[in-house]
């Protein structure tokens, strides 16, 4: 047996799917097992390897026994002269294997090795080669040192950025997501220590074989791409609290040889901890600070108003500690109650729907606490202020920072296919079938230019893989989509490789075109032929805060702007795009229209889809017919207050621009 490819498996059987059908192609000259271990995963990972690929030994765990201790139950069973283990979130170039064999041959020192991993979009993933965290670089690596100067062999030890990615050389450790050895290295080493649950074991093992004689080399030659960290979103376990709880154990097991090492290693960990929680959550923390200020600055606003309005003298001292923290601080625990903090959205819909929860709370307690029940007034202009105030902070900090806290579902993906066979227009036409997805199919790519300009059924041939970089820059590209059995794997890493600077995402078709996997998502190509309950639009607070957005907006607009809309329209003839939109504003009073909202007129009225829209997605787009059904249904999904906000907007830039 030349190979023994043990893969530890939770929760990912779209990628692993895609990892097998790329082991089968790199190792059709040698003689291979896969063993797989699943560590009790409940997607169903364990009926669909042995359905799908029965020839692989499996071994199904009963519970998740971490990453260590279920690759030692595969190496106890492999019987190859080279051990693999492999993650299943990745899949490898047709040349690895080979490539990866033909160096141990010709490095007879080389006891462990790892090569060249990308990350999704083309670029080095930095843990594929590094340093152990002694002392002065765990230093670096928390204070920042390391990535303000990546190229200084002083300060840019932990993850070596100073050395080309494209030499091979010995290193202290690679990553565990392709770690590849000799069976007798196994056998005088060991396998993984299974005090480590996840994270660190791989750093445990590297530190042990070089221990023991043997070298740790970064490979350069062959490479592969890693979707990390999708069996982590799948579980339930706090990463951060593992990652560096397993890097204290690395520290105390291997690096404290005094006190004062252990002190600075265990202080670093412990710094960089704190601040990898507090940047994964900094969205939140700068929530919960601006809503307690503004909630106060209302307060304090309105205590000033009612002041002069009447005889009420203010705050008395006593009562302001209280009357300035417990009112704002109802307001943000009802705000984690209902979900409206999260690490990377900010929801203006959740925040008037928490508004308007905290209110009658509020007002509720000073019914059990009289010396603070001073006057309902403040509490009502203190809300109506509060309405403005935190919805208005959260739509500036979206426009201006809007990459980062819109919704990845709510952005158009403008999308290539490389390929031109069957399988490449099978996956369009299921894309564009799709009625719950923004992606937009821009065109193909080929392998040769005598096919640019054709048009393939709906479908033109915009570029090939030799162009692609600039048919991406041109068209605005942000995803790629390769179908498994379309190109070779090596073909699929040159493109990703060469479009690492691009900021797209590259994504692969499984081999039954049955779903997408890419860095961010699984996703299914084929619509399920029932209604999804769960869309926006039908969740009765999303249509009241809907009901209330479209008056707050049309109520002011019918007394200032209709009246000279109407009368104007009398007396010209035609009806510019604007006037029409401002003529429908009756009907969005009377409730027989939405503001915002899909169009209705040329389809089928479902009630789930909501009331017909003066604007949408459908004017902003302007689709084909065909497109019509597909951006209903893609609104109704999506629907809440921003969304609405930004198609507006739109909407009026169009309409602005046409006159």
């Amino acid at each position: 047996m030349d190979l023994s490819i043990i893969i530890v498996n939770y929760n990912v059987k779209e990628f692993l799917q895609n990892l097998i059908h790329s082991i089968e192609k790199a190792s059709s000259n040698l003689k291979k097992e896969i063993i797989i271990i699943d560590n009790a995963s409940d997607d169903g990972s364990v009926d669909f390897i042995r359905e799908k690929f029965p020839q692989i030994k499996l071994i199904a765990n009963q519970k998740n026994l971490g990453f260590g201790k279920a690759n030692n139950i595969g190496l106890k069973e492999a019987t190859g002269k080279f051990i693999l283990l492999i993650n299943p979130d990745t899949i490898v170039a047709e040349d690895t294997f080979e490539k990866m064999i033909k160096f141990f041959e010709l490095n007879p020192s080389a006891g462990l090795a790892g090569c060249k991993i990308l990350n999704p979009d083309g670029t080095l993933q930095l843990a594929c080669r590094r340093s152990f965290p002694g002392p002065w670089t765990s230093f670096t690596k928390v204070t920042g040192l390391s990535s303000l100067f990546p190229n200084s062999r002083i300060f840019a030890r932990y993850n070596l950025t100073y050395l080309d990615e494209n030499q091979t050389y010995e290193v202290d450790a690679i990553s565990g997501s392709f770690m590849m050895m000799r069976k007798e290295v196994y056998e005088k080493v060991g396998g993984f220590d299974e005090q480590f649950f996840m994270y660190g074991e791989d750093l445990d093992l590297c530190y042990r074989i070089q221990k023991d004689g043997f070298k740790v080399y970064y490979v350069h030659s062959t490479q592969i791409i890693h979707y990390k960290g999708e069996s982590t979103k799948r579980s339930s376990f706090d990463e951060t609290k593992v990652f560096y709880s397993a890097m204290h154990l690395f520290v105390k097991k291997h690096l404290s040889s005094s006190l004062l090492v252990e002190i600075i290693l265990r202080s670093a960990i412990a710094v960089r901890s704190v601040f990898a929680f507090i940047g994964a959550r900094k969205l939140v923390i700068i929530s919960v600070i601006l809503d307690f200020i503004f909630f106060d600055l209302c307060l304090f606003a309105s205590e000033k108003i009612y002041h002069s309005l009447s005889n009420w003298g203010g705050f008395p001292d006593f009562a302001i500690p209280i009357v300035y923290s417990v009112p704002a601080l109802i307001q943000i625990i009802v705000s984690f109650a209902i979900g409206n903090y999260k690490k990377d959205r900010l929801s203006v819909s959740k925040t008037l729907l928490s508004i308007l929860i905290s209110l009658p709370i509020l007002t509720s307690l000073t019914f059990f606490f009289k010396d603070f029940a001073f006057s309902r007034a403040i509490v009502l202009i203190t809300y109506v202020f509060l309405l403005v105030a935190l919805s208005l902070w959260r739509i500036v900090f979206k426009i201006v920072l809007k990459k980062d806290l819109v919704d990845d579902d709510l952005k158009q993906k403008r999308t290539l296919i490389v390929g031109l066979n069957d399988n490449a227009i099978q996956i369009g036409k299921k894309i564009k079938k799709k009625k719950t997805d923004r992606r937009s199919v821009v065109g193909l790519i080929g392998f040769s230019n005598k096919n640019i300009g054709e048009k393939i059924d709906l479908f033109d041939v915009i570029g090939t893989d030799q162009n692609i970089k600039r048919v991406i820059k041109e068209n605005k590209i942000n995803e790629v989509i390769f179908s498994s059995g379309d190109l070779t794997y090596n073909k699929m890493m040159e493109i990703v490789a060469k479009c690492r600077e691009e900021n797209v995402e590259f994504k692969i078709v499984g081999s039954n075109l049955d779903f997408i996997v890419g860095k961010t998502a699984v996703t299914m190509l084929d619509d399920m032929p029932v209604i999804d309950l769960q869309y926006n639009i039908s969740i009765p607070q999303m249509r009241f805060i809907k009901a209330v957005f479209d008056f707050a907006i049309i109520i002011p607009s019918l007394i200032l702007i209709y009246p000279y809309i109407f009368f104007k329209s009398k007396l010209v003839q035609t009806q510019s795009d604007f006037t029409k939109f401002v003529l429908g504003f009756p009907k969005v009073l009377s409730r027989s229209a939405s503001l915002v909202g899909p169009d209705l007129t040329k389809s089928i009225s479902d009630n789930f889809l909501g009331k017909t829209g003066l604007t949408g997605y459908w004017y902003i787009e302007n689709e084909n017919p065909e497109e019509l059904e597909k951006l209903n249904f893609y609104y109704a999904k999506n629907q809440n207050i921003w969304l609405d906000l930004e198609i507006l907007a739109k909407s009026l830039n169009k309409m602005w621009s046409k006159k």
